[in-house]
């Protein structure tokens, strides 16, 4: 093994070691401080412009929306009411299961023009939603961070369900591949190096970024990602 190889193998590993620093933080963060997620839904004490369209978060598997918090500050300074589902729990339950509760929640607070903001298994879940659950054109559009929209090879390795529904051959996974029709209104965003996702999250049709950053949880708090977000969900 070269230095060179050597270097660039050491930075990988710190980089699984920061990201799963991150996510364990943030987990826990939401086990100890209950906070109130319908506190991002009130606007009425900021100094913001009117109100932008409403944005609905979208963890992905085994996460809470604690986990996204970064993005919700971010998307609630902006003058975004952010709602969350909190019935999604540890969001472990098949991708359409889960896309109906999407559902039902926008048609119960009767939300529209709606931004789903969605990390990894989140963004599978929109898209569904988006696809075919939702006649009334409730959302507008998608910024899917780290979705495995071409699944993971690692998925294959794991018996556990909720993590081996990710697999390339997934009928779900690949019933959303096929569907072309709704790419052009997603914003798919991911780092250049994601230890999950090693095939990274491009969606043909779609809006493709990839930040100079590396990390499948630690992308959510990174400055480029921020920016990112916030030029996907801006009007202009």
């Amino acid at each position: 093994m070269t230095a060179g190889m050597g270097a660039r193998l050491a930075g990988r590993l710190w980089a699984w070691v920061r990201d799963y620093a991150y996510v364990v933080f943030w987990q826990a963060h939401g086990l100890v401080v209950h906070q109130d997620p319908a506190v991002y839904q009130d606007l009425s004490g900021a100094h913001l412009p009117p109100p932008r369209p409403p944005v609905l978060l979208l963890p992905g598997v085994y996460e809470r929306w604690h986990l996204m918090r970064p993005v919700a500050d971010l998307l609630h300074d902006l003058g975004h009411p952010v709602h969350v589902v909190t019935r999604l729990r540890w969001n472990t339950a098949p991708v359409v299961a889960s896309a109906e509760l999407i559902a039902a929640h926008l048609d119960k607070h009767d939300l529209r023009d709606v931004i789903l903001v969605a990390h990894s298994k989140g963004g599978l879940i929109g898209k569904y939603a988006m696809t075919h659950l939702d006649p009334q054109e409730r959302i507008e559009r998608m910024v899917a961070i780290s979705t495995p929209f071409g699944g993971s090879v690692y998925a294959r390795l794991f018996l556990v369900p909720a993590v081996r529904a990710f697999s390339p051959s997934n009928r779900t996974l690949r019933l959303l591949g096929d569907e072309l029709r709704v790419n052009h209104r997603i914003t798919s965003i991911w780092s250049e190096f994601d230890p999950h996702i090693p095939g990274g999250s491009s969606l043909p049709g779609a809006t493709n970024v990839e930040l100079p950053v590396s990390g499948h949880f630690r992308i959510l708090a990174q400055r480029e990602l921020l920016e990112a977000v916030s030029l996907a969900t801006s009007d202009e």
